[in-house]
């Protein structure tokens, strides 16, 4: 079995910091990654709306979406030991987008739990899902194709991330 999930994410980038929403995993609290504001397209809804739609939810902020920066894909596959096998495909889609209004805030009842700007130089101290590193890979080379490296097959002992 396979399951397919595609995500929109807008990396914000301005004086040296980075706009991070804190995830929490929902199967265990204490688990929580930084992460590049961003989550699931909802059906029918076009990536570039999920992607101001995220930002919104997770931090307050209103967002303009400046340009397509890339795309990333993960493949998940099942760990033996589970009782469905299902494979999981994540494509995430990042967007470079600049703040147009709002105020900064941390989002309530979602899957995040804190919002701020975060210096560049003080980000690989933090737990943080791999978007991150990809959105600043994409903010800072913008390849042609589009594409951050190549697609990955993760380990299976790893958790998918959202």
């Amino acid at each position: 079995m396979y399951s397919l999930r595609v995500s929109s994410c807008a990396v914000c980038l301005r004086d040296g910091q980075i706009l991070l929403s804190r995830w929490v995993d929902p199967d265990d609290p204490a688990r929580k990654l930084w992460s590049i504001p961003g989550g699931g397209i909802d059906h029918g809804e076009d990536p570039y709306d999920a992607a101001v739609r995220e930002v919104r939810e997770e931090t307050g902020y209103e967002v303009a979406i400046d340009e397509l920066l890339g795309m990333h894909t993960r493949v998940t596959p099942a760990p033996p030991s589970a009782r469905e096998q299902v494979e999981f495909h994540s494509l995430r889609i990042f967007y470079a987008a600049h703040i147009v209004g709002g105020e900064l805030r941390d989002e309530i009842g979602g899957s995040s739990d804190r919002a701020e700007w975060v210096g560049l130089d003080k980000v690989t101290g933090l737990p943080r899902d791999e978007r991150v590193d990809i959105g600043i890979a994409l903010a800072r080379e913008r390849p042609a194709t589009g594409r951050h490296g190549h697609s990955v097959k993760a380990d299976i002992r790893s958790k998918p991330n959202p």
